[in-house]
């Protein structure tokens, strides 16, 4: 289970990215995110090739809800990619790294009609409109706005529920079915100020099959594009391809799921009698970050305790950081595996419970084979490049963790450490209780 530029070292070390993990634990501190610089870019180049080898008007936007920083946006833009964004923070930090605004995807189930008007007058590429109301609001503020409608076809993936996105039964999108996404294509072809590009739809998250994807495909060209008569210039299918977290998973590969896709759209176009080609735009997130992160923690306390099941104990190897870092298992049982990165040429002979600093049951990772660990040791924990660093928060009053970029030997911060100052700097104490 090494990733990327991962690879044990001389000494018996994790290295990633020509970088020893014991040295980036004692310069930076731990927890600590490392992201594998080299391999992100590699996946980016990968989904492009992919594509576009075999449906050249393809264009892969990142979906930055899984890891955004400035020096994410640089990354993105300089592998040519478009990028997806949610929410006004990320659009801000797309504009603080000068990401091409026309290049940008703007998400998001609830738009304020500040949102809205900001995302008109810095030239938003792309408005995905998710409801009525959107449009309405874009009606209503009278700047022309280049739009996708946001569908939902109606499948229900293979994923957790939680990050399902494609059933009927779903706070995102306008239902194909039930009438709603045709009330919004004919409201937004009567307006003079929207500018329809086209459609688009997301089924969920962590796929580890093309199943839902290619479903959608055909049910969004054959019961929207084909009934509505209009000739849309692109058609965006979404992200959602999963990454191999634990060893079971079988994800399939870049080059795979293009395969997949492109089979699946130009089959549907065929199918449908639509001669002309839109543009098909991917939005994948988790499987071009998600690998590429390793978060490094300090194991603390050891202690074995009697359960009823075989062996008759457990072993809990308590880590300097947790749920703040990485809400996934509380969150929906997302399940990780872990290495001791000063031992990692030794046999993991050890099944143990890796436990969190705080004080909740706190899990990381509940059952995870490891080779015999002491305190003091630096413990790897795999696959964290995706929705841990923009989904942490400072419960108990935890500092967030730095973020390291790594690639041929160099370690670069990309996202500072918090200190405790920073924990308390917008906390104000009124004159009432001085």
């Amino acid at each position: 289970m090494l990733f990327g530029t991962q690879t044990v070292n001389a000494q018996g070390h994790l290295e990633i990215g020509g970088c020893d993990t014991i040295e980036l634990a004692k310069q930076f501190g731990t927890p600590l995110y490392v992201m594998d610089e080299a391999l992100i870019r590699q996946n980016c180049r990968d989904y492009l090739k992919g594509f576009r080898s075999r449906y050249q008007n393809t264009e892969i936007a990142y979906a930055g809800k899984a890891f955004l920083t400035t020096a994410m946006c640089r990354i993105v833009d300089q592998e040519g990619l478009y990028l997806d964004v949610a929410s006004p923070g990320e659009l801000h930090t797309a504009l603080k790294a000068a990401f091409p605004v026309e290049r940008i995807y703007y998400h998001g189930n609830f738009k304020t009609e500040l949102d809205l008007r900001i995302a008109l007058n810095r030239g938003v590429g792309r408005i995905v409109v998710d409801n009525i109301r959107e449009l309405v609001l874009l009606r209503q503020i009278g700047r022309r706005a280049n739009v996708l409608l946001r569908l939902t076809p109606g499948i229900d993936p293979h994923t957790h529920r939680l990050i399902s996105t494609g059933q009927a039964d779903t706070k995102f999108g306008m239902n194909i079915h039930d009438g709603t996404a045709m009330q919004a294509l004919k409201m937004a072809l009567s307006s003079d100020r929207i500018s329809l590009k086209g459609i688009h739809c997301h089924v969920g998250s962590q796929l580890l099959d093309t199943e839902a994807h290619t479903a959608a495909i055909g049910i969004m060209v054959a019961q929207v594009g084909n009934e509505a008569g209009v000739e849309f210039e692109e058609i965006n299918t979404g992200g959602g391809l999963g990454i191999r977290y634990v060893e079971k998973d079988n994800p399939p590969t870049i080059d795979e799921f293009a395969e997949a896709i492109t089979h699946a759209f130009t089959s549907a176009l065929d199918g449908n009698g639509i001669s002309y080609r839109p543009r098909l735009v991917q939005e994948p997130g988790r499987s071009i970050v998600g690998m590429a992160g390793t978060t490094l923690y300090t194991v603390g306390t050891i202690k074995d305790v009697p359960i009823v099941e075989d062996p008759g104990h457990r072993t809990y190897i308590t880590v300097d950081g947790g749920m703040s870092d990485n809400p996934r298992p509380a969150l929906y049982g997302a399940v990780y595996t872990a290495l001791i990165a000063d031992k990692a040429d030794r046999e993991p002979d050890q099944v143990v419970t890796v436990s969190g600093r705080h004080c909740e049951t706190d899990l990381l990772i509940p059952n995870t084979r490891i080779a015999e660990a002491k305190p003091g040791d630096v413990m790897a924990v795999q696959c964290t490049g995706a929705y841990n660093y923009c989904m942490s928060s400072n419960y108990n009053r935890f500092t967030r963790p730095a973020v390291v970029l790594v690639r041929d030997g160099q370690a670069n911060v990309i996202v500072q450490r918090e200190t405790l100052d920073d924990l308390v700097s917008h906390d104000v104490i009124p004159d009432t209780l001085r």
